[in-house]
């Protein structure tokens, strides 16, 4: 067989690869493909956009995330942190107040980073998608491998601390050696990059480890026809969720006390959880948090300040009278 190219693993394939196999190999993954009609969450979605300005637009992606967020307020236990020792059967959870989500997320040069978006339990649409912004504006100026590098150093101490010696000599070893050795920054490009304020760039703090992992591979491929169906879940957290693309398909709807078919809009979504912290009944909460937001997309209008909401009646108000 003729190889057309060979590469070694960079940081971020390191790291990516060290975590997934991590993932794989300690967590019994259970997985749920939850699918609901959003035909009516939609048109209310393009509502809210209407009058805005292009660079001030909340995108259908944030929107699931606060969707998200308020589902995880109804079953917390999704939310949570997993301590497991499988020798002496002994196991903790911790189930966090915080929502910190952990957002695999597209980098201006095509590589992807996976960003902690922080304290989303008590943030409305506006300030999310603000955070959000703020955080694309920083990837700018942002080294991945540099910021890669730093979360390495940290695991690899934190290792050390829980006793984990022959693994982390390993991983020193395969890092720091030959052809697979990490390349990271030196004088003067160590100290230009690290005059960049922290406000300007993002930090190893925000790709720290979140509360609970949600991709969007829907936003990558708008047209797929496709849904995700497994996903890893990232130790410690017990919990990752996937959001698809919108499908149009038809669905069985009742109308005038009948029930007939008509073409609706659906959401793919993947739900896997560890299954030694959660059994299916523990997520049914969840769902019927989501389900009750999709069959009453009007909430939506209350996940935006009030000064917004009681500013867009007044204008209605006065577009009525004239």
């Amino acid at each position: 067989m003729n190889i057309t190219n060979t590469e070694h693993f960079g940081i971020q394939r390191k790291i990516v690869a060290a975590m997934t196999t991590d993932s794989w190999q300690n967590i019994p993954h259970v997985s749920y493909m939850y699918e609901p009609d959003v035909t009516a969450f939609y048109k209310e979605f393009k509502k809210i956009n209407i009058s805005r300005e292009a660079d001030e637009k909340i995108t259908f992606n944030t929107l699931m995330l606060k969707v998200i967020t308020e589902g995880l307020k109804a079953a917390p236990i999704m939310n949570s942190h997993i301590e497991y020792n499988k020798h002496l059967i002994r196991g903790r959870i911790d189930t966090f107040e915080d929502i910190n989500i952990s957002m695999p997320t597209i980098l201006p040069n095509g590589k992807m980073m996976t960003v902690n978006l922080k304290g989303f339990h008590n943030k409305n649409l506006e300030e999310m998608t603000d955070y959000v912004n703020d955080v694309r504006r920083r990837m700018e100026k942002t080294d991945l491998d540099e910021v890669m590098y730093r979360v390495s150093i940290e695991n690899t101490l934190n290792g050390l601390k829980k006793g984990k010696l022959f693994r982390t000599a390993c991983r020193l070893y395969g890092s720091l050696t030959g052809k697979y050795k990490i390349k990271h920054m030196t004088g003067k490009e160590k100290k230009d990059y690290y005059s960049i304020p922290e406000s300007e760039r993002l930090t190893a703090k925000d790709i720290e480890q979140g509360t609970i992992t949600v991709s969007n591979v829907g936003s990558l491929y708008l047209n797929q026809t496709g849904a995700n169906a497994l996903l890893e879940i990232i130790p410690p957290q017990v919990c990752a969720i996937s959001v698809g693309a919108i499908l149009d398909k038809p669905l069985v709807v009742e109308k005038h006390g009948h029930k007939v078919i008509e073409a609706r809009q659906t959401l793919p979504l993947c739900i896997a959880f560890d299954h030694r912290v959660l059994d299916f009944g523990e997520t049914i909460p969840f769902m019927k948090r989501l389900d009750y937001i999709f069959e009453h997309p009007e909430i939506i209008h209350s996940w935006i300040p009030e000064k917004e909401i009681e500013a867009k009646k007044t204008e209605a108000s006065i577009t009525h009278i004239a």
